[in-house]
């Protein structure tokens, strides 16, 4: 675990601890997308809607790609994060291999052509967000246990296995703590 909120920062990935009970972020993974001091953005992970994107756009025919839920502020608003710094142009390096953004024309024309493919982007509605120093707190304070992101973990990782996952890559006690069961009263 990265205990120095200093590593806080944009391309690391917020894990719920199991005990996380808010509805909104239970067994969440977040994707942080910006992070400075006038406050923090990010996507969840492992939340998908039961939406497509050609449900959302009716010039995207036959594009099925799932929508998730990126969190509960603003759900009106679609972001997206990919693999394509070639293909897409203005989108934000969060780490490698993932970005945040870009030119929302350019992914349109690339689905339609068939040069963006359902592996290599990621739609949201919403988002995640933390006024200035709130998450800094939240860490602190054992709200998240901050991980690293990769390639892996955002794009080839079924979201039901993505909490999972990034807890066991982290070895040790956070190994231990993937196995948590979902409702401890259940068992």
């Amino acid at each position: 675990m990265i205990k120095d909120h200093t590593s806080l920062k944009y391309g690391a990935l917020l894990v719920a601890p199991p005990m996380q009970w808010d509805p909104n972020f239970r067994r969440a993974v977040v994707l942080i997308c910006e992070h400075s001091d006038e406050g923090s953005f990010g996507l969840i992970l492992n939340r998908s809607l039961t939406l497509v994107m050609e449900q959302v756009f009716d010039d995207l025919p036959g594009f099925d790609e799932e929508i998730s839920w990126g969190g509960p502020v603003q759900p009106e608003t679609l972001h997206f994060i990919h693999r394509l710094p070639n293909l897409i142009s203005g989108g934000e390096e969060l780490c490698p291999g993932i970005y945040w953004g870009g030119d929302f024309d350019v992914v349109k024309d690339g689905i339609r052509e068939g040069t963006i493919h359902p592996d290599d982007i990621r739609f949201f509605l919403g988002y995640s967000g933390w006024s200035s120093g709130q998450l800094a707190e939240e860490v602190d304070n054992g709200g998240w246990i901050l991980a690293n992101s990769n390639e892996d973990a955002v794009f080839d990782t079924a979201e039901t296995a993505v909490w999972g996952q990034t807890l066991r890559s982290m070895g040790g006690t956070f190994a231990i703590l993937a196995n948590f069961p979902e409702y401890p009263s259940l068992n």
